[in-house]
């Protein structure tokens, strides 16, 4: 097997893997990925136990049991390209050998549920609900800078996507990736279900204006009316798209369950969304241990 480079897997001198700075026994085969770093203790409280605490810049990371289910949880910071690291630097963990520097003969799949929160693109998706994303729409550019993006990619639907939109060529090319089934069939009772628009940014790229002006000021608008087959985009977040996406070619199971704390066309906000988020958690908690 060919051997990776010091330039190319990056180790510390513990021999963990450099970002997330973790071993392979650090980490559980059931993964909640969660953006915010203090979101990881209001999960891990939910354990029985908890095994390791670990902490590297934004990445922290809570390993524990509920009841016989070991669980990890960790926090990727916000967008795409922290997600490009931490998907990358978990596949490493489980499927190379950080001592010989080669792939593993044997690949393992791990379950990678990113649970969020998220503006609602739709009227009649109201604030404090539950989002399980049925795709990702990349706006980042992440995934296609992997080989695999297109063997992945639903390019018809793509394609859809870039002429009802009327998709402008200075921006990157989105691409799609669907989340996995398997996943989505254990979350879906009591969410609502669409396709999430995932942006490399915050204000412009989701259509917020303060004193600079997007370049496509009714982005939303256009978003909102999108249908292709009966699917419709839902929701804008940062990073479901390059999880589906790197997430699918590794050969992991992917889902993204958000939050809607606020509706961008009702100009809503939700009132109390920490206690939506906690009721969020209990429910994704509850959805991975009883199974």
């Amino acid at each position: 097997m060919e051997r990776i480079a010091e330039s190319e897997l990056v180790l510390n001198s513990d021999g963990s893997i450099y970002h997330l700075n973790l071993h392979p026994e650090d980490i559980a085969d059931t993964i909640i990925l969660v953006g915010d770093q203090d979101r990881v203790g209001k999960i891990s409280k939910h354990f029985d136990v908890v095994e390791f605490r670990g902490q590297k810049r934004e990445f922290v990371t809570h390993t524990g049991r509920i009841g016989s289910k070991r669980l990890t949880v960790l926090s990727t910071g916000i967008g795409t390209d922290n997600i490009d690291i931490v998907v990358n630097e978990l596949d490493a963990l489980v499927n190379i050998n950080l001592k010989t520097r080669t792939a593993n003969p044997e690949l393992k799949s791990l379950n990678l549920i990113r649970l969020g929160t998220s503006g609602s693109l739709q009227e009649d998706l109201p604030v404090d609900s539950f989002l399980l994303s049925t795709h990702g729409i990349g706006f980042d550019g992440v995934f296609n800078y992997y080989e695999k993006a297109g063997e992945i990619e639903d390019t018809e639907l793509t394609d859809a996507f870039m002429a009802q939109t009327d998709w402008k060529s200075i921006f990157p090319r989105p691409y799609i990736v669907k989340g996995s089934e398997t996943l989505f069939n254990l979350l879906k009772d009591g969410t609502e279900h669409g396709m999430t628009a995932t942006a490399n940014g915050f204000y412009g790229p989701q259509g917020r204006q303060l004193r600079l002006k997007p370049t496509v000021p009714d982005l939303n608008e256009r978003l909102s009316k999108f249908n292709y087959q009966g699917q419709r985009i839902t929701n804008f977040e940062m990073e479901t798209s390059a999880l589906f996406g790197l997430g699918k070619a590794l050969g992991h199971e992917c889902a993204t369950v958000c939050a809607i704390i606020a509706n961008r066309f009702r100009k809503e906000y939700s009132k109390n969304h920490d206690r939506t988020v906690e009721q969020l958690i209990s429910f994704v908690v509850d959805r991975v241990t009883s199974k």
